[in-house]
């Protein structure tokens, strides 16, 4: 048979494939109706289990059982995305438990941040709320978490990413622990200064305190001169320090704002090598709310330890046409190489195809969590 012949045979045996198909989904329908009707789950792991091993049984080689594993699971995963668009589509996919508000009530808030004043968290709050707050500031992240959990603060300001050093590891665990959310984020241009106590001259700098990453962010301009290097929690209180110490042997690297809160002279500007480092801040809060206007979506999940399982997470983004913005992984504790997965997605919770999607996510993941609409 020559390569057109075989190519005709294909086309065949692939329209024959399509018309069963689509048999097979006007079943899935009927199968549908039946679970509305009884109140059945769509996924149901053990069936999808036996099919698999059933089928797999019927092929003649390895190569063949791999595929049509895949096949029949790319089948089923349409499947169930069918049955849960005619849940959405009959109101059946239950309620998300966030209330859709207007906008954010600024005036009079309870604002905690970490650090201490004149930190890049104080600013980013000032730039999302303005002044018209009444703002806190504590030494540590789970500090600020503990006090809107426990209701001694309206809102919290945590940086949780920065365009040069990544992700804030700590923040993304503490969202999973806390019973907090997600209802904004501010993002600030990073530029750090070098500050001194007014008088100050290059040439008598000995040593230089700052936050790791900022020693690390500035490091260019750092190894041109020979000083001491001092990690602190935070740039802030770097600055806090030189400025109680009145050494001017003492230098902080902050922001030209902690130096007109403490009154430091700026002794050179821009240290940091990158001109376009900017670090994205979150606003969270205790209350499970959105914005109405809000445009995108933090969740978290974890998935069996198992082959395809995060591409059929990921496949209920695709269905729906969501586009993803961001996906990190973090270790889970106790579960060696176990990784829970957290994703930024656009959409608004109140969209049906952003339902559909959460409602697969929820049914097929472990333990999904929704940090967020903003």
């Amino acid at each position: 048979m020559d390569l057109l012949e075989l190519r005709n045979e294909i086309d065949e045996i692939d329209q024959n494939i399509v018309e069963l198909y689509e048999k097979r989904m006007e079943i899935c329908k009927q199968v549908a109706e039946f679970k509305i009707e009884n109140g059945k789950k769509v996924f149901d792991k053990v069936r999808e289990e036996e099919k698999i091993a059933r089928v797999k049984s019927l092929t003649h080689n390895a190569f063949n059982s791999v595929g049509i594993q895949e096949l029949f699971e790319q089948i089923m995963s349409m499947s169930r995305k069918l049955q849960y668009s005619m849940l959405a589509e009959r109101g059946c996919m239950g309620k998300l438990p966030f209330i859709g508000v207007e906008g954010i009530e600024a005036v009079g808030a309870r604002v905690v941040f970490q650090g201490a004043e004149g930190a890049y968290s104080q600013a980013a709050m000032e730039q999302y709320f303005g002044k018209q707050i009444n703002s806190i500031h504590v030494d540590t992240f789970r500090d600020a978490m503990a006090a809107i959990d426990e209701g001694s603060a309206d809102f919290a300001v945590l940086p949780i990413e920065n365009s040069t050093a990544g992700i804030v590891n700590e923040i993304y665990d503490l969202l999973v622990e806390y019973e907090n959310y997600i209802v904004g984020e501010q993002i600030i241009k990073i530029e750090h200064c070098l500050l001194g106590v007014p008088g100050t001259k290059i040439e008598d700098i000995k040593t230089v305190y700052s936050h790791p990453q900022s020693l690390m962010q500035s490091s260019k301009y750092l190894s041109e001169h020979d000083w001491q290097q001092i990690s602190m929690q935070n740039n802030a209180f770097a600055a806090r320090k030189v400025s109680e110490d009145k050494d001017k042997t003492q230098a902080a690297i902050a922001s030209e704002y902690a130096a007109k809160i403490y009154g430091l002279e700026i002794l050179k500007h821009g240290v940091n090598h990158s001109s376009t480092n900017s670090t994205r801040f979150i606003i969270i809060t205790n209350q499970k709310i959105f914005r109405k206007d809000a445009g995108k979506i933090s969740i978290c999940f974890e998935v069996p330890h198992e082959s395809g399982s995060l591409y059929h997470m990921l496949s209920h983004f695709i269905y729906n046409g969501l586009n993803i913005c961001k996906i990190e992984s973090r270790p889970v504790p106790d579960r060696n190489w176990e990784y829970r997965f957290f994703l930024d997605f656009e959409g608004n919770l109140s969209d049906s195809a952003v339902k559909n999607a959460l409602r697969g996510i929820r049914d097929e993941a472990r333990g999904m969590k929704i940090l967020g609409n903003y």
